[in-house]
């Protein structure tokens, strides 16, 4: 059940998270795992971003909600009460289990994007998420769906990833085993199988959940 994935550049670390039961880790770039944090009255906990400044944000997919946390300390559980959250109205995701799946952010734009899995396939971004919680109600959504309604080579969104080095997204498909990279307008800049044999695996990728980059354009993926 390990899931959602991002880069901690603080302190050169990964975070990750476990839905069932709901857990946050932290995790070392050679799959160690460092610390384990249990999150009590999280239900279905399927993405997670470093924002930076010790804070992190988790998706919980059946709920539909956005959760800020602050960077645990010690291995006392996180309490869902004691956090603020954003809900999106994706309509019923207890039917089919296709809410929130992914998050990336953009530190320098305080962009988040998310990825809603199926029934439909969704990117949205939300604009000004660390301004509004300084006190500047500045929030924006917007749905990309333009950006991905006619990419039919990729059945699922399954996790996102914003590269600041470039600028562009990458968007992971688990039921296409697939990575492409969309620039800021939605234009495709290329794509990567995830099949054995394809950029140097030497065995397929068989269910990939998540996406994280470093610093030095390394590539990790659940």
């Amino acid at each position: 059940n390990l899931s959602g994935l991002s880069y901690d550049d603080d302190r050169q670390q990964l975070w990750a998270v476990i839905n069932n039961p709901p857990e946050l880790l932290a995790m070392s770039t050679a799959g160690e795992v460092l610390e384990r944090y249990p999150l009590h009255g999280f239900q279905d906990v399927e993405a997670v971003a470093y924002l930076c400044d010790d804070q992190l944000e988790l998706a919980d997919e059946r709920r539909q909600e956005l959760v800020i946390v602050p960077r645990p300390s010690g291995s006392a559980p996180l309490q869902r009460t004691d956090y603020r959250a954003l809900t999106l109205d994706l309509g019923n995701p207890e039917r089919h289990n296709s809410g929130l799946e992914g998050l990336g952010y953009d530190r320098t734009g305080d962009r988040l994007f998310v990825v809603k899995e199926h029934s439909p396939r969704k990117l949205y971004e939300i604009r000004g998420l660390k301004a509004s919680l300084r006190g500047d109600f500045s929030l924006a959504v917007i749905d990309h769906d333009a950006w991905i309604r006619h990419k039919n080579f990729v059945s699922d969104l399954s996790s996102v990833e914003f590269d600041a080095r470039s600028g562009h997204l990458l968007l992971l498909s688990d039921a296409s085993q697939l990575m492409m990279e969309l620039g800021m307008d939605g234009q495709l800049f290329g794509y990567r199988s995830l099949w054995r044999a394809s950029a140097g695996l030497e065995q397929s990728v068989p269910q990939a959940e998540g996406v994280a980059l470093d610093g030095r354009g390394n590539l990790y993926l659940v």
